[in-house]
């Protein structure tokens, strides 16, 4: 994902790293006998990698800060110097990470370091291929902020060295931090891990079993709304909707191919009645097997066929996060079979599929990434040919914007990802369109085409929404748990204004119920403005207050989450309101 206002000219990212090696002389500075390793630019920001002679943590940050200045403010070069290996390990003797990389540079390779010097005289080097900016001056000491603290083994190789990791930002002014910085306190308040807990959605239990969501009574209510949605979509479209297995024998994904090049984000087999079975990781060859369970012609191509199939891959534990990174996940999978003269417009109808599912959610900015064939792939090149050509003319059909990511396809056919923008500007990898020479020709998948001769199916993988938990993360953060309410866990609650009331109240809410309308009557001895709280607090769409006028009436008056008050109204009426808006999965109220 990336922030609407980032501006990663090739100016900030000079100014970041420059402010990187700032940050290492200032930590070696406070703290002697601290061990470097590296210091990039990142978007948005910078980080710097430190073996430290004692721990440190996120109230030490000040501390660090002000001594970034005081180094700023010194105005100190930045000079390059070229120099030999032998002096390299001279001037980095005792940094045992430096020393590392430097033995690992091919013996052709010009060694560069940059020197921080100014005034005082004092002169601190790092290992740098550069650019820096000349002078510290150049750095705005009041646009830059250390973030954070986080661990991070050396290499990536967990069984190295743990360092600490120390993250920040930098801008070109004042302002563009001010702005960043709004921007994360938003991206706070709409973190899908602490509105999962305040809104009783769902939740992760290390003990029981790391990266796996417990979907609880409302996050339940929300996915069947959305699995609904969706069935009732794919059978609109063509498509047939299985359900297969979690678990099958491992010569599945050793005709694959899975087992070969993607063993190490699957589990390790079972043993069952001698033969070894692997808990699935995806879903493709069990679509595969019905597909075999009879002979195929090409009168019954194409065959769209979806699955919400739960599949099990090993992440880290480092990378696990929330619902955006996970080891058991429900994809929405489909599989398309057809003939070559189909593909075309089986790709049309797939990418125009997926844009009135993401606009149907609110998502309206979309991108397109069109990958091509990487140097180690399979298939022939007129097939590679023909299908990135259908995959263009899709694109270019409906009119999204798009860019070319040279050598990203899969080593089995090319792709169209789709990226799409929350509100808040972050852009996010959803759908994938994936084509497929490789398992077709592995499974010996055949039709008999017009002319009575065997030939090989094309095939389409097929994702979406992504994944359900992803999409289920993603969908928090960009409503900010403010559910449209065709969605919403709770579409509506009543709220008595005292006592003598609560009958009205509960006979409201039966009737919205007898609707199919997801509703509570809120009947503790909370004061109503404290009930009125707690109901926008949970974010639940309409709030029907009742009281004297409106039980004689036998009305309600109605208000919105967001403070809003609508005209008072027959129940019936109400009932005919928000049942429009459901049907038409409307995004306002």
């Amino acid at each position: 994902m990336s922030w609407k206002g980032s501006k990663n000219s090739e100016k900030l990212k000079v100014i970041r790293h420059s402010v990187s090696h700032v940050l290492a002389e200032a930590v070696t500075r406070l703290f002697p006998g601290t061990k470097v390793a590296i210091g990039p630019s990142i978007e948005n920001g910078f980080y710097y990698d430190f073996l430290l002679p004692k721990p440190i943590v996120n109230e030490d940050l000040p501390a660090i800060e002000a001594e970034m200045k005081k180094i700023i403010d010194a105005k100190k070069d930045f000079t390059r110097l070229e120099i030999s290996r032998d002096e390299a390990k001279k001037r980095f003797a005792g940094e045992k990470f430096k020393l590392e990389l430097i033995e690992e540079l091919p013996s052709d390779t010009v060694i560069t370091l940059y020197e921080q010097k100014g005034a005082d005289g004092y002169v601190w080097a790092d290992l740098c291929r550069g650019p820096h900016v000349a002078n510290t001056r150049e750095i705005n000491s009041a646009a830059f902020k250390l973030m954070n603290i986080a661990g991070a083994y050396w290499r990536g190789d967990e069984n190295r060295e743990m360092l600490t990791r120390i993250y920040g930002t930098a801008w070109e002014n004042p302002k563009d931090l001010k702005a960043y910085l709004a921007f994360l306190e938003d991206v706070e308040k709409r973190d899908h891990r602490r509105l999962g807990r305040e809104l009783d959605l769902f939740s992760t239990h290390e003990e029981a079993g790391a990266g796996l969501i417990y979907w609880h009574p409302n996050g339940g209510r929300m996915r069947v709304a959305i699995e609904e949605f969706w069935k009732k979509e794919h059978y609109r479209n063509g498509y047939e909707i299985l359900y297969t297995p979690h678990i099958g024998k491992s010569w599945l994904w050793e005709t694959s191919g899975h087992l070969g090049f993607y063993k190490g984000n699957m589990y390790s087999p079972m043993k069952i009645d001698k033969d070894d079975y692997i808990i699935k990781p995806m879903n493709c060859p069990f679509h595969i097997m019905i597909y075999k369970n009879k002979g195929r012609s090409y009168r019954d191509l194409p065959l769209r066929w979806a699955e919400l199939g739960t599949v099990y891959r090993y992440e880290r534990s480092g990378v696990l996060h929330g619902l955006l990174r996970v080891r058991g996940f429900t994809q929405d999978d489909a599989h398309i079979f057809c003939t070559p003269e189909q593909m075309e417009d089986e790709i049309i109808e797939v990418l125009r599929f997926s844009l009135n599912l993401w606009k149907v959610f609110g998502f309206k900015d979309i991108k397109a990434y069109l990958a091509t064939r990487p140097k180690e792939s399979v298939g022939e090149q007129s097939r590679w040919d023909a299908a990135l050509g259908s995959l263009r003319k899709a694109v270019e059909k409906e009119g999204i914007p798009y860019e070319m990511d040279e050598g990203g396809g899969a080593f089995y056919g090319p792709k169209i990802d789709l990226k799409i923008k929350d509100a808040i500007g972050r852009e996010w990898q959803m759908t994938t369109i994936q084509f497929d020479f490789n398992l077709p020709e592995r499974f010996d998948m055949t039709f008999i085409d017009s002319d009575g001769e065997k030939k090989r199916p094309y095939m389409v993988h097929r994702a979406l929404l992504g994944s359900l938990e992803r999409f289920f993360g993603v969908l928090i953060e960009h409503f900010g748990g403010a559910f449209p309410v065709w969605i919403a866990p709770e579409q509506a609650a009543v709220i008595p204004v005292a006592e003598n009331f609560k009958d009205y109240a509960n006979k409201i809410c039966s009737e919205l119920k007898a609707h199919d309308i997801r509703s509570s009557a809120e009947l503790d001895d909370d004061r109503l403005n404290a009930k009125i709280r707690n109901c926008q607090n949970r974010k639940i769409p309409y709030m029907l207050v009742v009281g004297e006028k409106e039980t004689e009436s036998e009305t309600v008056s109605i208000r919105l989450r967001d403070g809003r008050q609508m005209p008072a109204m027959k129940i019936e009426d109400f009932i005919n309101h928000i049942e429009g808006k459901i049907k038409t999965q409307a995004l306002d109220l």
